[in-house]
């Protein structure tokens, strides 16, 4: 039986496509559109989560991600 584990997913536009980026193990992918870009990443992830050796896994795993919005000065 597999576990499941939340990760964060966080997307963006660039150019045409978009960027999903896993803050969590820095592993990132991309897609033509938002649900194409989550899905790649879906993939990676998991492909990253069922090869590398767990002490890589340990070692880039960052259990605290903070999301925010920051006001910043401009000009």
């Amino acid at each position: 039986m597999s576990r499941k584990r939340q990760l964060t997913a966080i997307i963006e536009r660039e150019g045409d496509g978009y960027v999903a980026l896993c803050p969590e193990l820095d592993i990132a992918s991309q897609g033509s559109s938002i649900e194409d870009a989550r899905a790649n990443l879906k993939e990676a992830l998991e492909l990253f989560l069922e090869t590398a050796d767990p002490a890589e896994v340990k070692e880039r795993m960052h259990d605290e991600v903070f999301v925010t919005r920051v006001e910043v000065a401009v000009g």
